[in-house]
């Protein structure tokens, strides 16, 4: 069962029940590190997913249920981002920012064979360090 620390102390302060020390602690923090990444992930696939298939529907002439369903896994996109054990909007909203420009650079190489350039890399390294430290940085 999930615990939240005292106040508003980032993600690093919510601990399982078994405590925060010793092995558990560290299999827990990197498991709780690990579902907060794999939400971001998910929720930027649902955003870039879902607005390609209306992006389809409207610009390229993509059947009605095309959208229909781009409309779905956007409301979708909508949802993941309340799973996070993070309690301030701005914050999970924020770092997910940075996750959703990385997740656009490699949904345009993969899907649109647009390969980032050095500066789009550069910036992807300089967004996840910003993602690092507004989502994942101690607070006291």
């Amino acid at each position: 069962m999930w615990q939240k620390g005292r106040g508003n102390t980032g993600i690093r302060g919510r601990v399982r029940s078994l405590g925060d020390s010793g092995r558990a602690g560290r299999y827990d923090a990197r498991m709780t590190i690990a579902r907060a990444v794999l939400l971001f992930i998910l929720a930027g696939l649902s955003e870039i997913g879902g607005g390609y298939l209306v992006w389809r529907w409207l610009r390229e002439g993509a059947a009605v249920w095309v959208g229909l369903v781009g409309a779905a896994v956007l409301v979708l996109y909508g949802v993941i981002p309340t799973l996070q054990d993070e309690t301030r909007f701005g914050r999970v909203y924020a770092a997910y920012g940075g996750v959703f420009v990385v997740l656009s650079l490699l949904w345009g190489w993969w899907l649109d064979g647009q390969r980032p350039d050095r500066y789009d890399a550069l910036g992807a390294v300089i967004v996840s360090v910003g993602v690092g430290l507004i989502f994942f940085a101690p607070r006291s």
